[in-house]
């Protein structure tokens, strides 16, 4: 049931990040842009013109539903890293440091979502470094930390997304964002974790379901015997 509640954290933590940020998009009067604009600039709190690191206008009606949701996502990465522990991954040094790292992913998801860059941008910027530095680094970590039953797409391919994500991050840092745009490079630098998550708890349920239906039958026939 630990295990269970772990990936269902993940899932929905996923799940209401991106419906929240559709719904907070869609309030804008100028429209939004995945190419222009940050992620934590639906978070901002006041409207005002933005210079840095790009030129951009910031008026988000619905800042208080989205930092909302970052809080909420951060948390339950945590949640789902802790709980995960007996069904997901190796016992061992090399997991433990995974988790910590994905759990730190979710700690950043929280201080963003608690300091808006425009109210607090040091702890802002602390939290986006968690999430694309540790959250990432963990990522990287994930393939041979996670358990030999886990398929290996989403062993090896999380630690694909993770060298991606790691990469994308310093070409953000760096201002060149091979035409994707300042938001869409922030995209590829920090969504691959929630694909991944969201992936691996849609799984780990899907999996215990189907092991609980196979174990009831099994159980009526040794009666019937």
């Amino acid at each position: 049931m630990r295990v269970r509640i772990g990936y269902s954290a993940w899932v929905v933590g996923v799940v209401q990040f991106f419906v929240v940020h559709a719904i907070t998009e869609s309030a804008w009067a100028r429209p939004y842009s995945w190419a222009r604009n940050n992620i934590s600039d639906l978070g901002n709190v006041y409207c005002a013109l933005q210079s840095e690191p790009e030129s951009r206008y910031i008026c988000s009606p619905g800042h208080d539903l989205m930092n909302a949701s970052f809080i909420t996502l951060g948390a339950l990465l945590v949640v789902g890293a802790a709980l995960t522990g007996g069904g997901l991954w190796r016992r061992g040094r090399a997991a433990a440091i995974t988790r910590l790292l994905l759990a730190g992913a979710g700690v950043g998801f929280v201080l963003a979502g608690l300091a808006p860059a425009d109210v607090s941008e040091d702890q802002h910027v602390l939290g986006a470094f968690l999430i694309m530095a540790f959250g990432n680094l963990g990522l990287c970590l994930a393939g041979p930390a996670l358990a030999d039953d886990v398929p290996a797409p989403l062993r090896w391919g999380g630690s694909l997304l993770g060298v991606t994500a790691i990469t994308a991050f310093g070409l953000f840092l760096s201002h060149r964002y091979l035409g994707l745009g300042m938001g869409g490079m922030e995209r590829v630098a920090a969504f691959p974790l929630l694909f991944w998550a969201c992936a691996v708890g849609v799984r780990g349920l899907g999996r215990r379901e189907r092991r609980t239906g196979e174990a009831v039958p099994s159980r009526r026939l040794r009666r019937v015997g």
